[in-house]
């Protein structure tokens, strides 16, 4: 949180507010709202997604408690990083009677396929832009410097694959199973029965995450046709980043947004209203829809309660 003030702080020290809100003023709502439903597309699909997890273990959770459980773990993040995933298997147990830890592991297992997902985005975004990441990176350290870099993580991965295979006890066991862990996660997905629809919804998620992000940056008049696909790509994966590193990306995300923006020259005053925009509607969402949620699961769920 005190990181997320600060950054608060040195946005606005970069683009005062008096501008900021400016930028809120003039901005063309029409893509907003359209990103925003971008936004409750995804979450909605991964509810949806989330039932293919649960079906196997013999759990068939009513749909809209998926759905108020999945906003409403996202609603938590943003006071309390990570704490959605504890509220969002804890409010199955609570209303439909899934074990926390079985719920919990399935929240694990959807995160994976979404860091893979995440992976395979920014293996997309070096393909399409090595050449400027690499003169990026060899403007700011001599091409000496980054061989050995890039020797010294390779065998460091090395290094930490063949002592994590002959760990017996301690902190590198644990390190080890974790890991193992990961695997038989990820890999469960591919076996489980409907993995194709979990595929495909996971791909929706992303193209939605993606779409609304792209949709968003066209209420900002002076980003209209500025805006390369690689420079959207780059500041989507920092503003992703962003969001998982803080309370929700609270001024972290402009910040990284406008950062990744600044690479392509690309102005900063729209580049960090941007952010600012799309962080803001985004979380509105999230809190109305969030806190909705929260009010309606007891009444939906009323005659379990009495």
């Amino acid at each position: 949180m005190t990181l997320g003030v600060f950054l608060v702080w040195y946005s606005l020290s970069k683009t005062p507010l008096e501008k900021l809100i400016e930028y809120f003023k003039q901005a063309d709502y029409t893509w907003v709202i359209l990103g925003v439903f971008c936004g409750i597309l995804s979450h909605l699909s991964r509810a949806y997604r989330w039932q293919y997890m649960l079906q196997p273990m013999g759990y068939k959770p009513k749909y809209a408690n998926n759905v108020m459980a999945v906003f409403v773990a996202y609603l938590a993040n943003l006071g309390i990083p990570r704490s959605g995933e504890a509220l969002r298997a804890l409010t199955l147990t609570n209303y439909e009677d899934v074990p926390f830890e079985k719920g919990f592991g399935t929240i694990v297992a959807e995160r994976i396929a979404d860091l893979i997902i995440m992976f395979i985005v920014i293996g997309i975004t070096l393909y399409l832009q090595f050449d400027f990441i690499w003169d990026l990176l060899t403007k700011n350290l001599n091409p000496t410097k980054l061989i050995l870099l890039f020797a010294v993580m390779i065998l460091g991965g090395i290094g930490l694959i063949i002592f994590i295979k002959k760990a017996k006890k301690g902190i590198a066991l644990k390190i080890k199973n974790f890991i193992l862990g990961i695997y038989e996660g990820a890999t469960s997905i591919l076996r489980m029965k409907n993995k194709w629809g979990f595929i495909l919804h996971t791909l929706f998620i992303w193209a939605m995450y993606l779409l609304m992000f792209y949709l968003t940056i066209f209420s900002v008049e002076e980003l209209h046709g500025k805006v390369p696909l690689g420079a959207m790509l780059i500041a989507f994966i920092a503003g992703s980043f962003s969001i998982a590193a803080s309370n929700g990306g609270i001024g972290f995300y402009p910040v990284a947004v406008a950062g990744a923006f600044s690479l392509f020259n690309l102005p900063e005053d729209p580049s960090m209203a941007f952010g600012w925009i799309m962080w803001a509607s985004q979380t509105l969402m999230i809190v109305i829809l969030g806190g909705l949620s929260f009010l309606y699961l007891p009444i939906f769920n009323r005659e379990k309660n009495l």
